[in-house]
C-alpha cells in the first residue's frame, strides 16, 4: 500500500564508475554490491522534491534534495543505498529522521533553471555529518527516451527500491513505483562536490555519466527493517 505520493523534478543523474570492492567495505553486511560489467558505480543525485504527501493529505511539500547513492543486492532484489540524503526543509529532515530512521541531512539549497538547464547548489548546514558542498549545472543533451533492458541506465535507474542505514547501523527498505523513467543522456559542469569526502570516498577520476529526467510522479510504500516485518504499520 502507498504510503507517500510525490513527483520528483529536475531530476540530475551523474554517475562515477568504481571499484567494486571500495563499495562493497562500506555497505551494511546484509547487502552486497551490484555491478555492472564488473564495475560498481557511485551516483551523486540532484533534483527538486515536489508536493511530497502522506496518502490522503490535502497539503504537500516542495523542497531540493541531493543523495549520494550505489546499487546494490539483497536477499536477491536489487535496490540502490543511500550514504546521505541532503533536504532543503527542516521539518521533512526531522521527519525522516524521526519517524523513519533516515539519515536526512538538512542543508541550504538553491535551484535555478533556464529551460532544460539547471543549476544546482547544495550546502550542509547539519552537524550531525561532515561538511558537504555541491555546485554543478546539468542539462540533457538527447530526446527522452525509456532505457534499454540490459543497458548500464536502466542498471543505473530502473530500480524499485532503496535501502538505507540508521544512525545504529540497522537496515532499512522501502519499495516505490513509477512508469518508466522518460531518460535523457545530459552533460553537467561540476564546479564543486563533496559528497564523495564526506562519504569517505576519493574524489573520482574521469567524466561523469549523466542522465537528466524533467518530471516524474512517484508512490512509496512503507518502510520495513530488512530482517523483515514492516516497522511502520497502520
Amino acid at each position: 500500500m502507498d504510503l507517500l505520493t510525490m513527483t520528483w523534478r529536475d531530476v540530475g543523474f551523474i554517475h562515477w564508475p568504481i571499484e567494486p570492492d571500495s563499495i562493497q567495505t562500506t555497505l551494511p553486511d546484509q547487502l552486497d554490491v551490484d555491478t555492472y560489467d564488473g564495475q560498481a558505480w557511485l551516483s551523486v543525485v540532484p533534483f527538486q522534491m515536489a508536493d511530497i504527501r502522506p496518502r490522503g493529505s490535502p497539503i504537500g511539500r516542495s523542497f531540493g534534495e541531493l543523495n549520494l547513492r550505489t546499487y546494490v543486492v539483497a536477499d536477491g532484489t536489487p535496490g540502490v543505498y543511500f550514504y546521505n540524503l541532503d533536504a532543503d526543509d527542516r521539518l521533512s529532515v526531522t521527519l525522516a529522521r524521526q519517524l523513519f530512521q533516515l539519515s536526512y541531512y538538512q542543508a541550504s539549497m538553491q535551484v535555478r533553471t533556464d529551460g532544460d538547464s539547471v543549476e544546482f547548489r547544495s550546502r550542509r548546514t547539519s552537524s550531525r555529518a561532515p561538511p558537504a558542498d555541491f555546485h554543478a549545472t546539468y542539462e540533457p543533451t538527447e530526446p527522452p527516451s525509456p532505457p534499454e533492458p540490459g543497458s548500464v541506465e536502466s542498471f543505473l535507474v530502473e530500480r524499485y527500491r532503496f535501502y538505507a542505514a540508521s544512525d545504529d547501523g540497522t537496515v532499512y527498505y522501502a519499495d516505490i513505483d513509477h512508469e518508466p523513467w522518460p531518460l535523457q543522456r545530459g552533460h553537467a559542469d561540476i564546479r564543486t562536490n563533496g559528497l564523495f569526502a564526506a562519504s569517505g570516498f576519493e574524489n573520482p577520476d574521469g567524466d561523469p555519466l549523466v542522465h537528466y529526467c524533467a518530471e516524474i510522479p512517484v508512490t512509496a510504500g512503507r518502510l520495513h527493517r530488512l530482517d523483515g516485518g514492516a516497522q511502520y504499520t497502520d
